[in-house]
């Protein structure tokens, strides 16, 4: 389970429960995709955010992982159903994770061709951050006039890269990543009594965290 902010990736894996916060970057994605590779996990879920998913999807879209995103709703109303009203980042992983395992929403991943497109947006848009940082080293050495056309240029390739941003975003909604998404978003709105009241003798740490 993958507890998704602004700034941060809280990840628990079951079932050991282990719990390991990463920064919501390149970076912090990176170290979070090292992590996850040698697990081998059958399901990674986290919950849609509106746009702060969209890096880690991508990421694990790349590596083949198996995830599904859900609807916070279903978050919340397995959280209620379980009896766990307590609320940080840990939590709200932990019952993601277990979210996963009670109810295997269905895991999502790409073929390879698929795998091949996305792969050339990701490469160009690497690209496109190594010459912005290039420019960037480049203006701290430049004449005050060269670095008018420096920062001119920088704004011109930051600008393209918010619009290949888009486009990876936009591939990856018209994608079988996403092919049902609406079917899903409308199941599991709740959690049935039975199901409940065996996972409540399971969960009953989680508020104390």
């Amino acid at each position: 389970g993958i507890d998704v902010s602004k700034d941060s990736l809280e990840v628990a894996l079951r079932p050991s429960d282990h719990v390991q916060c990463f920064s919501n970057d390149e970076e912090g994605i990176a170290q979070l995709v090292q992590v996850l590779r040698p697990q081998q996990p059958t399901l990674i879920v986290l919950e849609a955010t509106g746009k702060y998913e969209r890096a880690v999807a991508r990421a694990l879209a790349l590596e083949r992982l198996p995830f599904n995103i859900i609807n916070p709703r279903q978050g919340r109303a397995f959280a209620r159903a379980t009896g766990v009203l307590a609320k940080t980042d840990q939590i709200d992983a932990l019952l993601l994770a277990r979210f996963a395992e009670a109810l295997k929403p269905e895991a999502r991943s790409l073929k390879d061709e698929e795998t091949e497109a996305l792969n050339d947006l990701v490469i160009r848009r690497r690209q496109i951050v190594d010459m912005i940082t290039a420019e960037k080293n480049r203006r701290a050495l430049a004449s005050k006039r060269v670095r008018r056309d420096i920062d001119v240029h920088i704004r011109w390739m930051e600008k393209r890269l918010q619009d290949i941003n888009d486009d990876i975003d936009d591939w990856i909604q018209q994608s079988p990543l996403w092919r049902g998404k609406d079917k899903l978003l409308q199941s599991v709105i709740g959690v049935g009594p039975v199901l409940a009241s065996t996972l409540l003798g399971a969960l009953p740490e989680l508020g104390t965290l």
